[in-house]
């Protein structure tokens, strides 16, 4: 054999070589491997801490946008309220500034407008829904809101985002079970993210972690407060059983927007 013949014979060898992980993730998985950003963001009504009175909602913009993210869960929106502007619709506005899609609903009235949650989806957004949570008398009503999302191969995911309560351990704790009930045995890969006021160990993560797999287990860094944080509430959950990989779970050290620090992770199935 010529030294030639050699380099072509090694050249191909190690061309169908770079193929193969393709070749066998094909084979198990059917398809290439699927990849989607999640950013769980309290943005308290765009108020950044130090500065009481103001609303910059173009600051929370820019960590979406710097994110990457292709889904994002948003707690704490303000539509058309007195102390965000009375013709301002945040979680249309925020998707105007990230060019996403948006899925908005109320919790409560307020100041004359709207508080609430909101899903952004680089993705359109096929279905939507809003499932009451348990509540008692006297507590802010909280809601799961649900988003099936088509994905660019044709998968469809459920993208659920939540804010629990933060008064009552039980309340926060019935919440979660009212959570896995509803998302539990759901066909489509389901990716869960939010603020669920509750820490690792607490009752209410206790039963999540019984149906969904956390993007942080061993160690969920802290995501409040924004200076010196010490307590983590903030966590994005996806289906047991699905193939999920998870390829990075960062909380994003941005101080000025928000009260609470950004929660982003990738995954991969």
């Amino acid at each position: 054999m010529t030294r030639f013949s050699f380099l072509r014979y090694l050249f191909v060898f190690l061309l169908l070589f770079s193929f193969l992980p393709v070749v066998f993730s094909q084979l198990l998985y059917g398809q290439e491997q699927t990849q989607i950003r999640v950013l769980a963001y309290n943005i308290h009504h765009a108020n950044p801490p130090s500065l009481p009175d103001s609303i910059d909602l173009p600051a929370i913009a820019r960590v979406i946008r710097e994110s990457g993210a292709d889904l994002v869960a948003l707690q704490e929106v303000d539509v058309r309220t007195s102390r965000s502007g009375k013709s301002v619709h945040q979680a249309e506005a925020l998707a105007e500034l990230t060019g996403m899609y948006f899925y908005f609903s109320r919790s409560i009235s307020f100041q004359g407008g709207e508080y609430g949650n909101a899903i952004l989806s680089r993705y359109p957004i096929e279905t939507s829904e809003k499932i009451p949570l348990s509540t008692e008398e006297g507590t802010e009503p909280r809601a799961l809101l649900l988003a099936t999302v088509a994905l660019p191969t044709g998968q469809k995911v459920l993208f659920a985002a939540t804010h629990l309560d933060f008064s009552n351990p039980e309340i926060t704790a019935r919440q979660a079970r009212d959570i896995t009930g509803k998302l539990k045995n759901q066909p489509m890969p389901v990716i869960l993210a939010g603020d669920f006021n509750a820490t690792p160990g607490s009752r209410a993560i206790n039963e999540l972690d019984g149906y969904f797999q956390r993007t942080c287990v061993e160690s969920c860094p802290p995501t409040i407060p924004v200076i010196n944080p010490d307590k983590t509430i903030d966590f994005i959950f996806y289906s047991r059983n699905k193939t999920v990989e998870v390829i990075h779970h960062e909380v994003i050290q941005e101080t000025y927007a928000s009260d609470h620090l950004p929660v982003l992770a990738t995954l991969a199935w």
